[in-house]
């Protein structure tokens, strides 16, 4: 009979973790692989990759996932493989074929077809999406072989730049796109190809970075399994990390003590949607909060035990 499983107590841990996850992992999988490493208490992804898709996974342990929606609604950057000449179910390279057409465009026509398709537009989303209707997400309904109506949603294309063009078969043609939250790049790729009166799917894809969070900064899974436990805490950024584009606000000792209290506090400078606030010494993150008519009111609060816990985490963070 085979030893009883041993369960590792969890235990709080706090920040986040970029993780550059590899390609046929879906995000889930890699989120409970390095909760389950961690020993974590507490933990979620900022953005859900296909498991075809490899690149940056910003994943908030503990007090970082109370501000885990401002990775969700930042911009994101991909790198995106099309492979021109072919339709295929689902638009990626794992479809079957669906159609095939002869690729006659140039790089003007092409630069072209990038301008064209930048700017706002409504986007209608994929089948083979992890978007949910009903609890059960899109692409489980295709893979039974139903199609539901969907309804386009508005997203921006900010840029598109070539990085490469092969002419030649196979018609590989590499982009870097910088957009807004919930673009389907699959969906960009087939749009392009029918510009371009070809066809197109992704063959590949990899994100690049996240609001202010960049892939170069992050740890493969394969790196991650290699270290001990010291080290994998080592790996950890602040849970401030994802509020770095936010203006910084420091609160003397009585003023943080009331803001961590939830009083609004007034004479805190002009109107800002959104500040990151620190304790008096600059480092200590107490929480996020907005200025509306010169009062500074707290959104997300960390608790004094969180707040504990980072103190010697916080001296990394550079507000």
């Amino acid at each position: 009979m085979a030893a009883p499983r041993v369960r590792l107590p969890r235990r709080p841990v706090h920040g986040v973790l970029l993780l550059d996850k590899p390609v046929g992992w879906t995000s889930n999988d890699a989120l409970q692989k390095v909760k389950n490493l961690l020993r974590a208490e507490k933990a979620g992804h900022t953005g859900t990759l296909d498991p075809l898709a490899t690149g940056l996974l910003p994943i908030c342990l503990g007090a970082a996932t109370k501000f885990s929606q401002v990775s969700l609604e930042s911009d994101k950057a991909y790198r995106a493989t099309l492979h021109l000449g072919q339709t295929t179910v689902g638009g990626d390279r794992e479809g079957a074929v669906l159609l095939e057409r002869p690729v006659r465009c140039d790089r003007v026509a092409i630069e072209a077809a990038c301008a064209a398709l930048s700017g706002e537009q409504m986007q209608l989303p994929p089948m083979h999406s992890a978007l949910k209707v009903q609890g059960k997400a899109l692409y489980e309904y295709a893979r039974e072989g139903i199609v539901l109506e969907r309804t386009p949603r508005a997203v921006t294309i900010h840029r598109i730049d070539i990085v490469s063009w092969q002419p030649d078969m196979p018609h590989e043609l590499v982009i870097d796109v910088r957009c807004s939250k919930g673009t389907y790049i699959r969906t960009l790729a087939e749009d392009l190809g029918e510009r371009l009166g070809c066809g197109a799917h992704l063959s590949a894809l990899r994100r690049t970075a996240s609001g202010p969070l960049q892939l170069a900064r992050a740890i493969s899974l394969e790196a991650f399994l290699q270290l001990d436990e010291a080290g994998r805490e080592a790996c950890l950024l602040p849970p401030d990390a994802l509020l770095r584009d936010w203006p910084a606000l420091t609160l003397a000792a009585d003023d943080a003590a009331r803001f961590l209290a939830g009083m609004r506090r007034r004479g805190q400078g002009p109107d800002q949607p959104a500040v990151r606030v620190y304790g008096p010494d600059g480092r200590t993150l107490l929480g996020s909060a907005h200025i509306t008519a010169g009062e500074l009111i707290a959104d997300r609060l960390l608790s004094p035990l969180e707040i504990q816990a980072m103190r010697p985490v916080a001296a990394a963070s550079t507000p």
